[in-house]
């Protein structure tokens, strides 16, 4: 599990008004996450959610490459940006996480995600994704999220 307990409610969700981002949504109130992003959303024409962010000289690793930990960051991201429906008025956290890595990412790239839930339990939310770096795949994952309660 990844430690942070997510909640739709009460998250960050200001849409950014100019610049490269304008008209997307920048949304979480996860600090790590603010300290890896920064990471956005929008809705496309169909209604499905696009994330993306800018893959910067902070997510190199040393080949000069966007370092894997990174990649796995911004897909925990775009979980909970994905399953955002199914779990509204819920806490959760990742349970599971798999991911299989498939293409490099440069410097300066375009990093988009989109992704779809599989199935939302009583208790769990499956969802899959795949990741691309300026319209080439690079990631593709699937997670399951655990639905909990509120911590006393």
């Amino acid at each position: 599990m990844d430690g942070g307990d997510h909640q739709v409610t009460g998250w960050r969700h200001e849409i950014v008004k100019d610049g490269e981002w304008a008209g997307w949504v920048l949304y979480g109130n996860d600090p790590f996450e603010e300290h890896a992003g920064p990471f956005y959303y929008r809705e496309d024409g169909r209604g499905r959610r696009v994330c993306a962010m800018r893959a910067e000289r902070k997510h190199m690793n040393g080949g000069g490459f966007m370092h894997g930990g990174a990649l796995m960051t911004f897909a925990d991201y775009c979980l909970f940006v994905i399953a955002r429906d199914a779990l509204s008025d819920t806490h959760s956290v990742t349970a599971t996480f798999n991911s299989e890595f498939v293409g490099a990412v440069p410097e300066g790239s375009l990093v988009e995600c989109t992704g779809e839930v599989v199935r939302n339990a009583r208790s769990m939310v499956f969802v899959r994704g795949l990741m691309t770096a300026n319209g080439e795949p690079v990631l593709s994952f699937s997670a399951t999220l655990k639905k909990t309660r509120p911590r006393a």
